[in-house]
Formats: structure tokens, sequence, C-alpha cells
């Protein structure tokens, strides 16, 4: 049997914390005169008593952390922080049913960016403001998750990253350590991006909420129009760098601050990243310009802003990107897919697995060309492991699999080829928005079935937590002692 005990006490710390913030958007709804403040007020109370209970409880009696009660610990605390995240916008003044209080939830802490929600501009300050903080909460999670925990669970390949992390960086040789120092980094550029934000037009609260679901690669706004609201070149070029900053492994700014001032430009995940961005910026930026629908420097400004948005699974707006026409409908949804850096607030595949597959099959064309050779595939100049490759080329299968699944099951409760194809793309790769006039980057999830609701809410936790780690929980084997 598995000693659910530690899984309990860290989730009853995480709903600690998550009550804790809580208080910010009851403050801001009170000094605001809003009655709302008193939901999240009870809604506090709530989470912190059911928290510290846990906690308490559950403090003794256990030492570590076996690898199956790793994988139930993450499942399980996304899912309950989901739960009790959904406890603001179901008793609100917005009045969202539960099904659309707990997708609002799911999407917020696993960074989607996918929304129910009409009239943002008319919404409460503190709703709007728990939207923020929950992708904020769940941006630093999944970094913390990604160097601390997927590394150590073999999840994907991730275990490349477990030697770089914890054995040879000597500065930081624990992980509860390098969590500090990385949410340290964390509300530092947060805080960075609001003063920014702020001094280029944004009034304080639209900056603050805009920072940390930029940061974090949310995309949750303020408004019903996104970024686009702004309608400033300036302020889509800046949260534009912020997308990209929250793209790029924390574990480099790091490095930088401790005097290694290249690390950034010598990842080469970070390099194949920016490469890819700026091929699709001048692609898309050529097939603006050629079409005459924008002119030279709009074309560049909403591409710029765009691309980076939905290849880092942010999911802001600044027009709709949805009517450029096919060729470039289909490149955003490829786009979707890739995602950033591993290590970083973003999803998708990411950038390191397409590394790892691409050495991984250059590596095989060379042993049919040269079937006595000997040839290995590599990775930041080192070999990669039969099993790591094994667990890359497995995680692209079940990506492919789960979104194919995902899409048709859509498709089976009504959602028509373009909504189900790209809401599962969406879901999936924690995007956001999809493409067509119903979820695209003009629309809102408000009007799907309940049905579709709760299959993107598991496609939204499935690639937030990389799949295998969900799966796995409905193994038999799992289970047996």
């Amino acid at each position: 049997m598995v000693d659910f005990r530690p899984i309990l006490f860290v989730i009853g710390a995480l709903l600690s914390v998550l009550a804790i913030a809580m208080v910010i958007p009851a403050a801001v709804d009170a000094a605001n005169g809003n009655k709302d403040w008193q939901v999240f007020a009870a809604a506090c109370a709530v989470t912190l008593f059911v928290g510290v209970s846990l906690v308490l409880t559950m403090r003794s009696g256990w030492s570590g952390f076996s690898v199956r009660q790793g994988f139930l610990l993450v499942t399980l605390a996304w899912l309950v922080i989901a739960v009790f995240g959904a406890l603001p916008f179901a008793f609100s003044e917005l009045q969202l049913t539960a099904t659309d209080a707990f997708f609002e939830a799911m999407s917020g802490v696993t960074t989607t960016g996918a929304t129910v929600i009409v009239g943002l501009d008319a919404a409460p300050p503190g709703i709007l403001l728990w939207r923020a903080i929950l992708q904020w909460l769940g941006g630093i999670g999944i970094i913390v998750m990604a160097v601390a925990v997927l590394p150590v669970l073999r999840v994907g390949g991730m275990q490349l990253f477990r030697v770089e992390a914890f054995e040879t960086d000597k500065v930081l040789p624990r992980a509860a350590q390098l969590a500090a120092e990385i949410s340290i980094a964390y509300f530092f550029l947060t805080l960075a991006a609001a003063l920014l934000f702020w001094s280029l037009g944004m009034n304080g609260f639209d900056a603050v909420a805009h920072a940390m679901t930029s940061i974090a690669t949310g995309g949750y706004s303020t408004r019903d129009a996104s970024v686009g609201h702004f309608d400033s070149a300036a302020i889509d070029y800046a949260v534009s760098l912020v997308m990209l900053l929250g793209s790029i492994p924390f574990v480099l700014y790091l490095r930088v601050a401790r005097g290694h001032s290249l690390a950034l430009f010598r990842d080469s995940q970070v390099r194949w990243m920016l490469a890819i961005i700026a091929v699709a910026i001048a692609v898309l930026t050529i097939w603006l310009i050629d079409g005459g629908q924008f002119e030279t420097a709009e074309a560049l400004r909403y591409t710029t802003f765009n691309v980076i948005s939905i290849m880092t699974g942010t999911g802001y707006a600044t027009t709709a990107f949805d009517l450029w026409g096919g060729f470039a409908m289909v490149v955003f949804f490829i786009l979707m897919f890739i995602g950033g850096c591993a290590g970083s607030t973003t999803c998708g595949i990411k950038i390191f697995r397409f590394q790892v597959l691409a050495a991984t099959a250059a590596t095989q064309l060379k042993r049919l060309m040269q079937p006595h050779g000997v040839f290995l595939a590599y990775y930041h100049g080192k070999p990669v492991p039969e099993q790591v490759s094994l667990s890359v080329t497995s995680f692209f299968f079940l990506f492919i699999g789960a979104f194919g699944v995902l899409a048709a099951a859509l498709g089976v409760v009504g959602l028509d080829y373009v909504t189900a194809i790209s809401g599962a793309a969406s879901a999936i790769a924690n995007v956001g928005p999809g493409l067509g006039p119903i979820i695209g980057p003009a629309g809102t999830y408000e009007s799907l079935p309940d049905a579709a609701k709760w299959l993107l809410c598991g496609g939204m936790l499935l690639g937030r937590l990389e799949l295998f780690t969900v799966l796995v929980l409905f193994m038999p084997h799992f289970w047996r002692s």
C-alpha cells in the first residue's frame, strides 16, 4: 500500500500557501467596496482549515518519498489546488457553475489561459487578480517540479537534467535550496515586468496582473481584448520580451547571477527556441505583407507578439490571427505543440525533446548508410543514453496519441472539426486560445458543453504534468505493493 501521509502533508502545506494568497484579492475587493471580499475570506478560511489540519495530522510517522508517492503527489497537488482555487469563482458575483469554476481554476493553475468568463473589463478586481495569482503560482510550481521532481521520476526524458541540476552544480546542491533560489528569481523578474509595463502606460493593476501572467506564460488578461486592448507597439514588444524570459530555463538565470553572463546564449535549448521563433516571425511577416493585410511595421509587430505568445503557450492575442489565412493557421497550429525550454514555465513538447529526437534520427540515418559504424546521439556535447531516447520517443507517441483521442472525444460531444482539433491541441499544449470563431483569439470557451469542458480540463492536466505523470496512475502495476 502507498503511504499517503507525506503526500497529504505536502498538499496541506500547498493549500496553506493558497489560502494566504486568497487574502490579496480579498483585500483588493474590500478596498474597492466589492462584496466579493467576503467570498475570498470564506474560501481562505476553508482552505486554510483543511491545509493546516493536513499539516498537523500528517506531520509525523513517515520519512522521505518513494517514486510512487512522487507520482501521486504531483497529480493530486494540481487537482486539489484547482478544486480549492475554484471556490472564489463559484461563489463570486460572476456565479459560475461548478463546471465553469473548475475549468477556470484548472486553466489557471496549469497556466493554460483558456477562459469561460465573458466581460473581463467589468469583472470584479479581486477575481481578475485571483486569476493572475493562480497562473503565477502555477508557473513557479511547474518550474520547481521540472527541476526537482520530474528528473527524479524520469518522465519523458527529463532525467537528462537530473545531473545538470544537482550533481554538477556545486553552488546549489539541494533541491530545496534550488527551489528557493528560483522562486526569488521568479519574483524579481515579475516585479521588473510590472514596472516595465507600468512605465509604458498600463495602470498599476493591469501592469501587475499582466506581469504575473506573462512571466508564467499563462495568458490570463484583465481585458476581453487581451493585450490588444492597449493598442501599443511598445507594450506588445515588452510583453513579448517577458514571455520569452518565462520560456527560458530558470536555472540559467541563477548561473547568470553568479557571473556566467553568457550562460543563456550557450544553452542549445535557448538557441533552438530563438531560431524557431525568428524563422516563424520572418515567414509570417512576409506572408502578411505579401497578402496586403498589414504594412511592414504592423506585420512585424503582430507576428512577433502572436508567434511568441502561441509558441510559449502564453495565449495572449493582439489581433484575430486565425483570420490571416490557411497558411498562417497551419503555422500557429504547429507552434502550439513546440513549447519552450525544459525548466521554464512553458509547456508543449519542449525544445530539448526535438533536439534529442533530431539527434537520434540523424544517428539512425548514419547507421543506414554505414551499418557497421558506431554512431551516438549527442545532447549538450554528451552521449544520449538509450533510456532517454526511448523516453523521448515514447513521449512523442503518447503526446500525439493523447491529442488524437482528446480531439475525437470533443467531436463526439458535439464540437465542430476546427474547434475540436484546435481545442485539443490548445488544452494538451496548455496554450489557451484555439482556432475558429468559437474558441479563437477573439472567443471564449463559455459556450462549449459541460462535457467538452471536463474533457479539456483533463487535457490541460495531462499536458501540464507531462502525460506520463498522470497516466502511470491508471496502470494496475502502479498500485501493487
